[in-house]
C-alpha cells in the first residue's frame, strides 16, 4: 500500500520538473523529498525518476504511477470533503497563526489541501514572532499556530491548557558567501572557528545568536557582530554579498533566494524544533482536521506534549 504523502511528492516532482522546485512547493528540503521518492521507489519496486542536469523526468513506471496517484489523491480529497459535511465542516472560520519561515515554506501546501477538501470554511492566517503564537492560542485569538523552539536556549514557561506536537527538527548551519574559506571544507566546522570572524547576526535576543555566543564564550572567544537584523531574508542577502557569515536554520539556508555556501557545525546540538500548538480536545472540527493534515504533511509528528518535553 502506497503512502499518500509519497504519492503527492511524486506528483509534485512530475508537475515541477525538478526535485528542488517540488521541494520548495511542498515545504521540504530537497534531500528530504529525495528520501520520500526513494522510499516510494522501494515500495513500487521500480525506478520512478531519471535525474538530469535540468531536473528530473518520469520513467515509464513513474508515468503510470503518477496517473494512478492523481486519481487516488483526488478521491481522498473528495472523501475528506464529504466527511467534512457529515462532521459539520461546511462553514465557519479557521484561524491559524504562523511565523514567517513556516508561513512561506511549510503552511501553504497544507492550507491548499485543506481548502480543496473544505472550500466552505473561511481561512484567516496571522503572523506571530515566536513565542507570541503560543499566547495567541492560549487566549483564543487563533485555533492553532506553528511556532519554534531553539536549542541551546533557556526553557520558557508555557500557558496551561496549551499543547504542542513537534513536526520538524532541523539543525542550525553556517552560511557564507560562495567561495569563502570556511565554505571549502566538507566536514563539520567547530563553532569556535567563528571567533573574531564577521558575523551577520539576528537581533541580540534571538535564540540562534544567544546559543552561538554562549558556545563561543565557553571556549573563551567572541564573534565580531557586523550587523543585527531580525529577518532571515536580509541576513541571507548580506551574507551572500560577502558582508559576513551567519548561523541560520537549514530550511532558511535551503530556501534562500540568494546564492550561499552551507556548512554544518560542531557540536550538532544547535537546532530548531518546529511545532504545532493547539488546545487539545477543545479544538474545533476545522482545527482538528488541519492538525491531521499537518501531521500527515510533515510525517514526523510526535505524541501531543507540553513544550519543554512534558507530556499531557
Amino acid at each position: 500500500m502506497y503512502d499518500p504523502t509519497r504519492l503527492a511528492a511524486l506528483v509534485a516532482v512530475a508537475e515541477a520538473g525538478s526535485i528542488t522546485r517540488a521541494a520548495a512547493r511542498l515545504g521540504y528540503t530537497a534531500p528530504a523529498l529525495s528520501q520520500q521518492i526513494a522510499k516510494l521507489e522501494r515500495e513500487a519496486g521500480a525506478a520512478l525518476l531519471v535525474r538530469h542536469h535540468r531536473g528530473a523526468r518520469l520513467t515509464a513506471a513513474g508515468e503510470l504511477l503518477v496517473g494512478r496517484a492523481r486519481r487516488i489523491l483526488d478521491e481522498m480529497d473528495l472523501a475528506r470533503h464529504e466527511l467534512a459535511r457529515l462532521s459539520g465542516l461546511s462553514g465557519g472560520r479557521l484561524r491559524v497563526g504562523t511565523f514567517t519561515t513556516a508561513g512561506i515554506h511549510l503552511l501553504p501546501p497544507v492550507l491548499s489541501a485543506f481548502r480543496r477538501a473544505h472550500p466552505d470554511v473561511e481561512l484567516a492566517v496571522t503572523e506571530y514572532e515566536p513565542p507570541d503564537g503560543v499566547a495567541a492560542v492560549a487566549a483564543g485569538e487563533v485555533d492553532l499556530a506553528l511556532t519554534h523552539v531553539y536549542e541551546p536556549a533557556a526553557a520558557a514557561a508555557w500557558p496551561s491548557g496549551v499543547f504542542a506536537e513537534p513536526l520538524l527538527v532541523e539543525e542550525l548551519v553556517l552560511i557564507t558567501a560562495v567561495g569563502q574559506m570556511l565554505s571549502e571544507g566538507t566536514g563539520r566546522l567547530p563553532v569556535t572557528e567563528l571567533a573574531g570572524r564577521p558575523l551577520v547576526s539576528s537581533a541580540p535576543t534571538h535564540p540562534p545568536r544567544r546559543g552561538v555566543e554562549q558556545a563561543l564564550a565557553e571556549a573563551g572567544a567572541t564573534p565580531a557582530v557586523v550587523c543585527e537584523s531580525p529577518g532571515y531574508a536580509l541576513v541571507c542577502a548580506l551574507v551572500s554579498a560577502g558582508i559576513g557569515m551567519a548561523v541560520v536554520p537549514e530550511m532558511v539556508a535551503a530556501m534562500s533566494s540568494t546564492p550561499l555556501s552551507v556548512r554544518r557545525l560542531e557540536p550538532a546540538s544547535f537546532r530548531r524544533t518546529i511545532s504545532m500548538v493547539h488546545r487539545g480536545d477543545r479544538a474545533s472540527a476545522a482545527a482538528a482536521t488541519l492538525q491531521a493534515l499537518l501531521r500527515s504533511g510533515f510525517g514526523r509528528a510526535a505524541s501531543a506534549q507540553r513544550p519543554g518535553g512534558e507530556g499531557g
